[in-house]
Protein backbone atom coordinates (compact mmCIF):
# COMPACT_ATOMS: atom_id res chain seq x y z
CA UNK A 1 0.00 0.00 0.00
CA UNK A 2 1.46 3.29 -0.82
CA UNK A 3 1.79 6.11 1.41
CA UNK A 4 0.50 8.77 -1.36
CA UNK A 5 -0.33 8.59 -5.22
CA UNK A 6 -0.74 11.78 -7.46
CA UNK A 7 -3.26 11.32 -10.22
CA UNK A 8 -2.21 13.59 -12.77
CA UNK A 9 1.69 14.80 -12.78
CA UNK A 10 0.94 18.11 -15.21
CA UNK A 11 3.02 21.14 -13.76
CA UNK A 12 1.42 21.45 -10.31
CA UNK A 13 1.19 17.33 -9.98
CA UNK A 14 4.57 16.95 -10.73
CA UNK A 15 6.05 19.97 -8.70
CA UNK A 16 4.32 18.52 -5.62
CA UNK A 17 5.43 15.00 -6.51
CA UNK A 18 9.01 16.58 -6.55
CA UNK A 19 8.77 18.18 -2.68
CA UNK A 20 6.93 14.65 -1.63
CA UNK A 21 10.18 12.90 -2.58
CA UNK A 22 12.31 14.98 -0.58
CA UNK A 23 10.56 14.15 2.85
CA UNK A 24 9.09 10.60 1.99
CA UNK A 25 11.02 7.23 0.52
CA UNK A 26 10.69 6.99 -2.99
CA UNK A 27 9.23 3.38 -2.59
CA UNK A 28 5.91 4.79 -0.66
CA UNK A 29 4.89 7.41 -3.35
CA UNK A 30 2.87 6.35 -6.83
CA UNK A 31 2.42 8.31 -9.89
CA UNK A 32 -0.89 8.10 -12.44
CA UNK A 33 -1.70 10.00 -15.38
CA UNK A 34 -4.14 9.77 -17.91
CA UNK A 35 -1.06 9.47 -20.12
CA UNK A 36 0.91 6.27 -18.89
CA UNK A 37 4.02 7.53 -20.57
CA UNK A 38 4.02 10.78 -18.63
CA UNK A 39 3.96 9.02 -15.43
CA UNK A 40 6.39 6.58 -16.47
CA UNK A 41 8.51 9.01 -17.23
CA UNK A 42 8.26 11.07 -13.72
CA UNK A 43 8.69 7.77 -11.75
CA UNK A 44 12.26 6.91 -13.27
CA UNK A 45 13.76 10.50 -12.81
CA UNK A 46 11.73 10.17 -9.25
CA UNK A 47 12.97 6.92 -8.73
CA UNK A 48 9.02 6.11 -7.57
CA UNK A 49 6.32 3.73 -8.69
CA UNK A 50 3.89 4.32 -11.59
CA UNK A 51 0.45 3.00 -11.78
CA UNK A 52 -2.56 3.04 -13.46
CA UNK A 53 -5.44 5.26 -12.15
CA UNK A 54 -7.44 3.24 -10.41
CA UNK A 55 -5.04 1.15 -9.17
CA UNK A 56 -3.14 4.25 -7.60
CA UNK A 57 -6.75 4.86 -6.55
CA UNK A 58 -7.05 2.10 -4.25
CA UNK A 59 -3.78 1.57 -2.45
CA UNK A 60 -3.00 5.26 -1.54
CA UNK A 61 -3.87 6.39 1.89
CA UNK A 62 -3.77 9.76 0.62
CA UNK A 63 -4.90 10.49 -3.34
CA UNK A 64 -3.60 13.92 -4.75
CA UNK A 65 -6.11 15.14 -7.52
CA UNK A 66 -3.59 16.86 -9.51
CA UNK A 67 -6.08 17.63 -12.42
CA UNK A 68 -7.99 21.31 -13.14
CA UNK A 69 -11.23 22.27 -12.38
CA UNK A 70 -12.76 20.98 -15.31
CA UNK A 71 -11.63 17.53 -15.49
CA UNK A 72 -12.36 16.85 -11.75
CA UNK A 73 -15.95 15.60 -11.95
CA UNK A 74 -14.51 12.80 -14.66
CA UNK A 75 -11.93 11.69 -12.97
CA UNK A 76 -13.86 11.64 -9.57
CA UNK A 77 -16.43 9.32 -11.32
CA UNK A 78 -13.92 7.38 -13.04
CA UNK A 79 -12.61 6.50 -9.55
CA UNK A 80 -15.95 6.76 -7.62
CA UNK A 81 -16.31 2.21 -7.49
CA UNK A 82 -13.29 1.81 -6.68
CA UNK A 83 -12.79 4.62 -3.46
CA UNK A 84 -16.73 2.78 -2.66
CA UNK A 85 -15.06 -0.23 -2.27
CA UNK A 86 -11.98 0.40 -0.18
CA UNK A 87 -12.44 -1.06 3.27
CA UNK A 88 -10.34 2.07 4.41
CA UNK A 89 -11.46 5.32 2.83
CA UNK A 90 -9.08 7.33 1.30
CA UNK A 91 -8.16 11.19 1.92
CA UNK A 92 -8.66 12.88 -0.88
CA UNK A 93 -6.69 16.17 -1.81
CA UNK A 94 -7.75 18.54 -4.32
CA UNK A 95 -6.03 21.14 -5.53
CA UNK A 96 -8.88 22.20 -8.18
CA UNK A 97 -9.06 26.19 -7.97
CA UNK A 98 -12.30 26.91 -6.37
CA UNK A 99 -13.20 23.73 -6.41
CA UNK A 100 -14.96 23.19 -2.32
CA UNK A 101 -14.63 20.44 -0.09
CA UNK A 102 -18.46 19.79 -0.29
CA UNK A 103 -18.41 19.43 -4.15
CA UNK A 104 -15.38 17.44 -3.95
CA UNK A 105 -17.67 15.09 -1.55
CA UNK A 106 -20.57 15.39 -4.28
CA UNK A 107 -18.53 14.36 -7.16
CA UNK A 108 -16.84 11.23 -5.36
CA UNK A 109 -20.20 10.09 -4.21
CA UNK A 110 -19.29 10.09 -0.32
CA UNK A 111 -18.10 11.66 2.59
CA UNK A 112 -14.66 10.97 1.99
CA UNK A 113 -12.26 12.53 4.08
CA UNK A 114 -10.85 15.67 1.75
CA UNK A 115 -7.80 18.35 2.24
CA UNK A 116 -8.23 21.16 -0.04
CA UNK A 117 -4.98 22.49 -1.55
CA UNK A 118 -4.05 25.79 -2.80
CA UNK A 119 -0.19 25.22 -3.78
CA UNK A 120 2.28 27.01 -5.92
CA UNK A 121 5.16 26.27 -8.36
CA UNK A 122 7.57 27.18 -6.49
CA UNK A 123 6.76 23.98 -3.99
CA UNK A 124 9.43 22.37 -6.53
CA UNK A 125 12.25 23.71 -5.33
CA UNK A 126 11.21 23.96 -1.49
CA UNK A 127 10.05 27.80 -1.43
CA UNK A 128 6.43 27.65 -2.08
CA UNK A 129 3.23 28.10 -0.65
CA UNK A 130 0.86 25.77 0.21
CA UNK A 131 -2.27 26.60 1.81
CA UNK A 132 -4.82 24.28 2.98
CA UNK A 133 -8.09 23.37 4.96
CA UNK A 134 -9.53 19.95 5.91
CA UNK A 135 -13.02 18.65 6.93
CA UNK A 136 -14.09 16.79 9.42
CA UNK A 137 -13.77 13.17 8.11
CA UNK A 138 -9.67 13.74 8.12
CA UNK A 139 -7.54 11.84 10.48
CA UNK A 140 -5.06 12.90 12.71
CA UNK A 141 -2.86 10.45 11.27
CA UNK A 142 -3.80 11.17 7.59
CA UNK A 143 -3.40 14.76 8.12
CA UNK A 144 0.01 14.24 10.17
CA UNK A 145 0.64 12.41 6.66
CA UNK A 146 0.00 15.41 4.57
CA UNK A 147 2.14 17.67 6.63
CA UNK A 148 5.01 15.21 6.44
CA UNK A 149 5.34 14.70 2.87
CA UNK A 150 4.60 18.45 2.08
CA UNK A 151 7.03 19.56 4.92
CA UNK A 152 9.93 20.42 1.95
CA UNK A 153 7.55 22.15 -0.23
CA UNK A 154 8.13 25.62 1.88
CA UNK A 155 5.03 27.30 4.09
CA UNK A 156 2.64 25.08 4.51
CA UNK A 157 -0.49 27.06 6.09
CA UNK A 158 -3.34 26.39 7.44
CA UNK A 159 -6.67 28.79 6.04
CA UNK A 160 -10.15 28.66 6.25
CA UNK A 161 -11.78 27.59 3.30
CA UNK A 162 -13.70 30.36 2.59
CA UNK A 163 -10.21 32.46 2.63
CA UNK A 164 -8.56 29.73 0.35
CA UNK A 165 -9.75 31.63 -3.01
CA UNK A 166 -7.78 34.82 -1.73
CA UNK A 167 -5.24 33.43 -0.56
CA UNK A 168 -4.61 31.98 -3.65
CA UNK A 169 -4.92 35.19 -5.94
CA UNK A 170 -1.48 36.06 -4.29
CA UNK A 171 0.53 33.18 -3.63
CA UNK A 172 -1.19 30.80 -5.95
CA UNK A 173 -1.03 33.11 -9.12
CA UNK A 174 1.84 35.26 -7.96
CA UNK A 175 4.86 33.93 -9.17
CA UNK A 176 3.51 34.64 -12.48
CA UNK A 177 3.25 38.31 -11.72
CA UNK A 178 6.61 38.19 -10.16
CA UNK A 179 8.01 36.43 -13.35
CA UNK A 180 6.28 39.22 -15.53
CA UNK A 181 8.14 41.76 -12.88
CA UNK A 182 11.72 39.40 -13.19
CA UNK A 183 11.50 39.31 -16.84
CA UNK A 184 11.05 42.79 -17.02
CA UNK A 185 14.18 43.98 -14.78
CA UNK A 186 15.58 41.18 -16.97
CA UNK A 187 14.97 43.41 -20.44
CA UNK A 188 15.37 46.53 -18.80
CA UNK A 189 19.16 45.49 -17.42
CA UNK A 190 19.69 44.53 -21.01
CA UNK A 191 18.48 48.05 -22.60
CA UNK A 192 20.97 49.32 -20.25
CA UNK A 193 23.74 47.10 -21.91
CA UNK A 194 23.63 44.31 -19.94
CA UNK A 195 24.64 40.35 -20.81
CA UNK A 196 20.96 38.62 -20.58
CA UNK A 197 22.48 36.04 -18.43
CA UNK A 198 23.66 38.35 -16.25
CA UNK A 199 20.98 40.60 -16.02
CA UNK A 200 18.43 37.37 -15.35
CA UNK A 201 20.73 36.55 -12.58
CA UNK A 202 21.12 40.27 -10.92
CA UNK A 203 16.77 40.20 -10.70
CA UNK A 204 16.26 37.04 -9.65
CA UNK A 205 19.17 37.07 -6.73
CA UNK A 206 17.63 40.66 -6.06
CA UNK A 207 14.15 39.42 -6.09
CA UNK A 208 15.31 36.70 -3.48
CA UNK A 209 17.14 38.59 -1.52
CA UNK A 210 14.44 41.29 -0.89
CA UNK A 211 11.84 38.49 -0.14
CA UNK A 212 14.10 36.94 2.29
CA UNK A 213 15.33 40.63 3.90
CA UNK A 214 11.25 41.06 4.28
CA UNK A 215 10.56 38.12 6.12
CA UNK A 216 13.70 38.12 8.27
CA UNK A 217 12.91 41.33 9.37
CA UNK A 218 9.40 42.08 9.53
CA UNK A 219 9.69 45.42 8.37
CA UNK A 220 6.88 46.63 6.41
CA UNK A 221 8.08 46.97 2.78
CA UNK A 222 7.54 50.69 2.32
CA UNK A 223 10.56 51.23 5.33
CA UNK A 224 12.38 48.60 3.40
CA UNK A 225 11.66 50.36 -0.17
CA UNK A 226 12.16 53.75 2.10
CA UNK A 227 15.77 52.28 2.82
CA UNK A 228 16.74 51.88 -0.71
CA UNK A 229 15.02 55.30 -2.00
CA UNK A 230 18.26 58.09 -0.80
CA UNK A 231 17.20 61.59 -1.77
CA UNK A 232 17.53 63.00 -4.94
CA UNK A 233 19.02 59.41 -6.14
CA UNK A 234 18.75 56.95 -8.49
CA UNK A 235 15.76 54.84 -6.98
CA UNK A 236 13.65 56.99 -5.85
CA UNK A 237 13.32 57.88 -10.18
CA UNK A 238 12.77 54.71 -10.89
CA UNK A 239 10.18 54.73 -8.19
CA UNK A 240 8.52 57.56 -9.44
CA UNK A 241 8.43 55.56 -12.85
CA UNK A 242 6.70 53.22 -11.51
CA UNK A 243 4.27 55.01 -9.76
CA UNK A 244 3.73 57.67 -12.97
CA UNK A 245 2.01 54.18 -14.47
CA UNK A 246 -0.06 52.52 -11.87
CA UNK A 247 2.13 50.36 -10.62
CA UNK A 248 0.96 49.26 -7.58
CA UNK A 249 -2.57 49.45 -8.31
CA UNK A 250 -1.86 47.61 -11.53
CA UNK A 251 -0.93 44.86 -9.23
CA UNK A 252 -3.22 45.07 -6.70
CA UNK A 253 -5.67 44.80 -10.09
CA UNK A 254 -4.25 41.93 -11.08
CA UNK A 255 -4.70 40.08 -7.94
CA UNK A 256 -8.68 40.98 -7.63
CA UNK A 257 -8.83 39.62 -11.64
CA UNK A 258 -7.50 36.08 -10.40
CA UNK A 259 -9.22 35.64 -7.23
CA UNK A 260 -13.16 36.95 -9.45
CA UNK A 261 -12.08 33.88 -11.73
CA UNK A 262 -11.15 31.60 -9.25
CA UNK A 263 -14.71 32.09 -7.49
CA UNK A 264 -16.26 32.01 -11.24
CA UNK A 265 -14.67 27.82 -11.57
CA UNK A 266 -15.75 26.78 -8.87
CA UNK A 267 -19.63 27.73 -10.46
Amino acid sequence: MAKIGFLGVGSMGSALARAAVKALPPEEIVLANRTAAKAQQMAAELSCRWAGIEETAAESELLFLGVKPHILPGLLSQIAPVLAAREDPATLVSMAAGVTMAAVQAMAGGNYPVIRIMPNTPVAVGAGVILYDATAEVSREALALFLTSMAQAGLVDRLEESLIDAGSAVSGCGPAFADLFLEALADGGVACGLPRAKAMAYAAQMLLGAAALALETGKHPGALKDAVCSPGGSTIQGVKALEQRAFRAAVMEAVEAAYEKTQALGK
